[in-house]
């Protein structure tokens, strides 16, 4: 038995933690729990050594330090700020308004103010509350199908999970060592595609189903012309002002995520007192719920590092490495095999979980074949997406059915999530296929050649007598020997 454990502790361990996080057990304690357990008995089998405790404080610092994580807080809070100050009401209203006289106009706006609150808030639940407790009733008054009303709603408010500033692209980055900004001009190609295929779905919709998806009524149509436009102008200008201060200052290098996110908490509480929107009990709220998703990222990742340094020690990384680069088809089959296996683990965990625990042990996989880590980490939160999607624990169907009517059955709104979900396998396999997709603009890594570098010596008269150019040295003594043995050699290299 003991040498059976000392020969496969690292797959018990991986095993171990999978039981733990299927029975429920809370993740941060679970991983932290199931990492001293099995240190302890890897020291008592002499695996590992007691001094490997002593590195726990140094990792657990090093957490507390990563000025990368501070980005989280800061965009968190600013989400929280615009969707409670009701710039998600004025954006569906006027947009619903502008796509009003089209078949389906309702679901495009809210197609694209999901796309737009992902861009100014990062927070799938905001987008999701905000969305469901406006336009489902409105959707549903005006004889949508309730499938395809919670679906587009459900769907639309995963874009921030993609779509800059994304938390997770921030949690991506900091797991494979990656840079936030690179990861984020990374994900805004795939993120703009994603929601231009929820558009053409919706457009299938209107042409096929047309009753499922009917124009807004000429009644409910109040804004026209000029008012419309000035309407479309004052609504939608803060919004993108607000979007190129974030995202548009960490892309042309004037900003750090971090401080990007700084800056758009900042816009954001000024947004809210000029829409005279701001209370103390608003930014209260705000600053708790803020605390909490911090707090919770910060203990999963102090339980994940725990969990990974036992599983490091007993070269738990090597056996993960080994089982995924020995799979037929190389690269292709790697990709396939880990996409598959992440779709599957969204069911029953979130992405916050997914980064913190598989990640670390797939981006080393990733590295030794040679991928690309940016376009890995990208696919990778695209597949997560599903996370959110998906019975049994698709987090955004349940914020939509504690605010759906009950007119509306849970049933509904799983199936009218399984088209989109399709949707982002289907944007999965694309990104596999065109990996530029994510590549096309991001700075390249300038490779050098070392067998092919020269090192030219200027030559030196110090030491000639003046006046005389190209006079013989004098004899020299050991010292200067020596020296010129070095100078000879080197010219010899160089005529090389």
């Amino acid at each position: 038995m003991t040498e059976f454990l000392i020969n496969n502790m690292a797959p018990i361990i991986f095993a171990s933690m999978v039981v733990f996080l299927l029975v429920g057990f809370p993740v941060a304690f679970a991983l932290a729990a199931n990492g001293i357990f099995f240190a302890l008995i890897g020291i008592e089998l002499g695996l590992l050594g007691p001094q490997l405790f002593q590195a726990l404080p140094d990792r657990i610092f090093g957490i507390m330090s990563n000025d990368t994580l501070l980005a989280i807080p800061f965009f968190t809070f600013m989400g929280l700020i615009l969707e409670r100050s009701g710039m998600a009401e004025d954006l569906l209203d006027t947009i619903g308004q502008l796509f009003g006289p089209l078949r389906g106009g309702l679901a495009f706006a809210v197609i694209l103010v999901g796309a737009l609150l992902a861009a100014t808030t990062g927070v799938v639940a905001a987008s999701v509350i905000s969305m469901g407790l406006i336009s489902l009733p409105i959707m549903l008054r005006y004889g949508y199908d309730s499938k395809l009303a919670t679906g587009v709603i459900a769907a639309s408010g995963t874009l921030a999970q993609i779509i800059p500033p994304s938390l997770v692209l921030i949690v991506m980055a900091d797991q494979l060592g990656k840079s936030v900004g690179d990861m984020y001009a990374g994900a805004f190609i795939p993120g703009l595609t994603l929601t231009a295929f929820y558009l053409g779905y919706v457009v299938l919709v209107a042409i096929f189903k047309p009753r499922w998806a009917p124009a807004l009524p000429l009644a409910a149509r109040t804004l026209r012309g000029a008012r419309l436009l000035l309407r479309v102008l004052t609504t939608l200008l803060p919004p993108l002002l607000l979007i190129f201060l974030v995202l548009g200052t960490i892309f042309l290098g004037i900003a750090t995520p971090t401080e990007g996110g700084a800056m758009g908490a900042t816009g954001a509480l000024i947004m809210a007192l000029a829409r005279q929107r701001m209370s103390w009990k608003l930014l209260r709220q705000a600053m708790d719920s803020t605390a909490k998703l911090t707090t919770f990222v910060v203990f999963i990742l102090v339980g994940a590092r725990v969990f990974s340094l036992t599983f490091y020690g007993v070269d738990g990384h090597r056996w993960v490495e080994h089982l995924l680069t020995g799979l037929p088809g190389g690269e292709i089959g790697f990709l396939i095999v880990v996409n598959i296996l992440v779709f599957l683990l969204a069911f029953f965990l979130d992405f916050f979980e997914l980064s913190f625990i598989v990640v670390p042990l797939l981006g080393p996989v990733a590295q030794a074949l040679d991928i690309d880590l940016i376009w890995f980490g990208v696919l990778l939160a695209v597949n997560m997406q599903t996370s959110f999607m998906h019975p049994p624990f698709g987090f955004a169907l349940f914020y939509l059915r504690s605010v759906a009517p009950a007119s509306v059955k849970t049933t509904d709104i799983y199936w009218g999530a399984i088209p989109f979900v399709c949707i982002q396998i289907i944007m999965v396999a694309i990104l596999i296929v065109f990996p530029e997709l994510v590549t096309f603009g991001l700075a390249k890594e300038v490779e050098f050649d070392i067998d092919k570098v020269q090192i030219d010596m200027p030559t030196s008269d110090y030491g000639a007598p003046p006046g005389a150019d190209g006079a013989k040295a004098p004899a020299p003594d050991a010292g200067d020997a020596a020296t010129r043995a070095i100078q000879d050699a080197m010219i010899e290299d160089q005529a090389r």
